[in-house]
């Protein structure tokens, strides 16, 4: 079997998504909780306009799920703690050999590294739980990883992190060898691309360890969208400088040089814990869409609609508040998980 894990612009069959439930994730008082569950369900009407949503629901959630989510979204009851879908949920995959296969990349996730406020241990079966619902053949893989760490074309290109794959907390033994082969056989890559590390506030003790989805993506042709932070007194505009002259000189599978095409981050800097790391790249595209972050401020929103429309083209671009999602360690790309149509849906 030759799995291939398609670009994100493919058909999907639908989306999944991970209800917030109570913990450290979704917050401490009831004002911070209500702000979770309204923003992850902004996020799951948006992309419902667009294609079917499934949203796994831990049954003390139920009740609130389907009165917040309405009849639009089918909902699957299964036990969550962490509800980051792309992390703890599967990586689809196909085999271009068997028309109408699917297959479901179950990673081991160990919480971002096992630090110690995590509570992780039910999502990480979320994997077969969906791959089970969505009709997918499971290929188990021993590599820790989450979907955020990972982007790819379609075509042979993956786009990796240094601090996230070969971390030792996740992946103690692990060398670039080892996870490149790992990524050739489980999503079909042939050509791995390396970032040094990631967006600065994913390093504090809620981050990621640099996941690439918060820092740069591949639209196809070539071309890959880079968050570009344009301030001189914030962090990340040494890194996103130093990332863009490390990606100039780089090609992909099919040896065409990259072009990079720079998403301005925000003008707001800073929050209450420090540098933020609002980014536009951690964007959903969807049938005929995008939905992208927003943040509060009109004029970058309009600016990263027009960059993604001009680089998905043929989709209508619409932006929902990122704000509480990010506050608590992502963004709409990382409560997102695509599923890829196979045979004659495709």
């Amino acid at each position: 079997m030759a799995w291939r894990m398609p670009p994100e612009t493919a058909p999907h069959e639908r989306c999944w998504m991970a209800f917030p439930c109570e913990g450290p994730t979704l917050g401490d008082t009831g004002t911070e909780r209500e702000a979770g569950y309204a923003a992850w369900t902004a996020v799951a009407l948006a992309i419902a306009e667009l294609e079917p949503v499934t949203m796994v629901v831990d049954p003390s959630e139920t009740v609130r799920a389907r009165r917040m989510l309405g009849s639009g979204i089918e909902i699957l009851e299964a036990p969550v703690d962490e509800f980051w879908m792309r992390d703890v949920g599967p990586t689809f995959v196909v085999d271009d050999a068997r028309p109408g296969a699917l297959g479901a990349v179950d990673w081991v996730f160990n919480g971002w590294g096992a630090p110690a406020w995590a509570e992780w241990q039910k999502s990480a079966r979320l994997g077969r739980i969906v791959a089970e619902a969505a009709g997918a053949e499971l290929v188990p893989s021993d590599l820790t990883n989450e979907g955020g760490g990972i982007h790819v074309d379609g075509e042979g290109t993956v786009l990796l992190t240094e601090t996230v794959q070969l971390d030792p907390r996740r992946n103690p033994t692990a060398t670039r060898e080892s996870v490149e082969a790992e990524m050739a056989a489980r999503l079909g890559a042939t050509r791995a691309i390396w970032l040094p590390r990631g967006l600065t506030r994913d390093y504090d003790d809620f981050g990621t360890n640099g996941h690439v989805d918060i820092v740069a993506t591949l639209v196809g042709d070539g071309r890959l969208l880079l968050h570009a932070q344009t301030d001189p007194a914030h962090p990340d505009y040494t890194v996103s400088a130093d990332l863009r002259d490390l990606l100039k000189g780089q090609a992909d599978a099919a040896g065409r040089s990259l072009e990079i095409v720079d998403l301005p981050a925000p003008t707001q800097l800073t929050d209450e814990h420090g540098p933020v790391d609002w980014s536009y790249v951690n964007h959903y595209v969807a049938n005929g869409g995008v939905v992208a972050c927003g943040f509060g401020d009109d004029a970058a929103d309009a600016r990263a609609r027009e960059i993604l429309a001009e680089a998905y083209p043929g989709r209508a671009v619409v932006t929902v508040d990122a704000r509480e999602i990010f506050a608590r360690g992502g963004g709409i790309h990382c409560i997102t998980q695509q599923q890829p149509a196979v045979g004659e849906r495709a």
